[in-house]
């Protein structure tokens, strides 16, 4: 069979076209749950009017959808295959001498191809509109989660400046970490000796230093002293920030490199910058996974019975892949594997499993 005869390019076009039925279906699911919770969210704040709730909804979609790709592949694939299937198409090729392999092939470089597509066009267009979502969100309802708002006492960030190093604390931030509450800054002079402890009630950032409002200032041997203002030298600008400090799926995979560099120099945590990297050159070969896990369950002869059976469990797999995934995900962000075990393990252990199957199947 020629690889893009017209049998291959026919399987090609009915698993595509599976893939994006089944990825508008998720859209239009998301998009009514996120715009409820953000309705819900601004009828108590009554900050925000429909309008920008709608353009924030629009905008965090993209990105949203960027998550359910691999389960859109997974429910497309099973789909189209099933239908092949109850049409009797899977078994006329089958008897012509066609493999299961020859079968699958087409399916496989069409999600290598969706996976390249989503990596390099789809993942920086998300981005952009992820990043804009959340300069929308802080302005309609004041806060929005970043780096270093992790809740109770805050995370702290290691920085350099023309006064010398320096770690600040904030409790929340908004503007993408460019404006922060609850400030405490522990400042060092250049030969990294200690030279006061600050604490404000808010600190902005400007080119080359933060500015820190209604600060307390304790220096050794000296009582505090108050300033109505306050400045804190350091190297990072708005604009680097604003990148590094939001959340790592607002920034796209052609700037994640440069971003994991300044993340490292700045003393910012990097890890899931890197975990997100690995995760989107893993995506491609996760699609391909997705197929052949898909192939495992669809492509059994209606005749044999137990379908149904067989295509739950391909689902119940999938929905275990993807947690464990996530938990891998988790375990990469916090440290505890490499950021590249993060993103392909699941994906390797899943695409080895899935061949091992339909290995099994096709030649007993």
């Amino acid at each position: 069979m020629r690889m893009f005869g017209a049998l291959p390019r026919y399987i090609a076009f009915r698993v595509l076209t599976m893939i994006g039925a089944m990825f508008a279906l998720c859209l239009v699911i998301i998009f009514m749950i996120d715009l409820v919770e953000l309705l819900r969210i601004a009828g108590k704040t009554g900050k925000a009017p429909f309008s920008e709730v709608l353009a924030i909804v629009l905008l965090r979609l993209p990105s949203f959808g960027e998550l359910t790709m691999p389960f859109s592949i997974l429910t497309g694939t099973i789909t189209a295959f099933l239908l092949l299937n109850r049409s009797a198409e899977i078994i006329v090729t089958r008897a012509a001498g066609m493999s299961v392999w020859q079968f699958v092939m087409p399916a496989v470089l069409v999600t290598l191809t969706l996976g390249l597509f989503a990596v390099g066009v789809y993942n920086p267009l998300a981005a952009s509109a992820r990043a804009a979502s959340e300069r929308a969100y802080a302005k309609a309802f004041g806060e929005q989660p970043s780096l270093l708002d992790s809740g109770g006492s805050g995370r702290w960030l290691r920085q350099d400046g023309v006064d010398g190093s320096s770690v600040l604390s904030a409790k929340t931030a908004a503007d993408q970490g460019q404006s922060l509450g609850t400030v405490e800054v522990v400042q060092f002079d250049r030969r990294g000796q200690f030279v006061e402890y600050v604490t404000a009630d808010s600190a902005q950032l400007h080119d080359g230093f933060w500015q820190l409002g209604n600060a307390v200032v304790a220096r050794p041997r000296l009582p505090p002293e108050h300033y109505p203002a306050y400045e804190v030298s350091t190297y990072l600008t708005p604009t680097q920030v604003r990148e590094s400090l939001g959340s790592e799926f607002s920034v796209s995979f052609w700037q994640l490199p440069g971003l994991i560099d300044l993340a490292e120099k700045a003393g910012l945590p990097a890890n899931p910058f890197r975990v997100q990297y690995a995760s989107l050159l893993s995506k491609p070969f996760l699609f391909a996974a997705m197929v052949l896990l898909a192939a495992t369950v669809a492509l059994r002869t209606f005749r044999f019975g137990k379908i149904q059976t067989m295509v739950v469990t391909g689902l119940v797999c999938g929905f275990g892949f993807f947690i464990v995934a996530e938990v891998v995900r988790q375990m990469g962000v916090a440290g505890l594997c490499s950021s590249l075990a993060a993103g392909f393990a699941p994906v390797a252990v899943a695409g080895l499993m899935s061949a091992t199957v339909l290995l099994h199947q096709e030649d007993g």
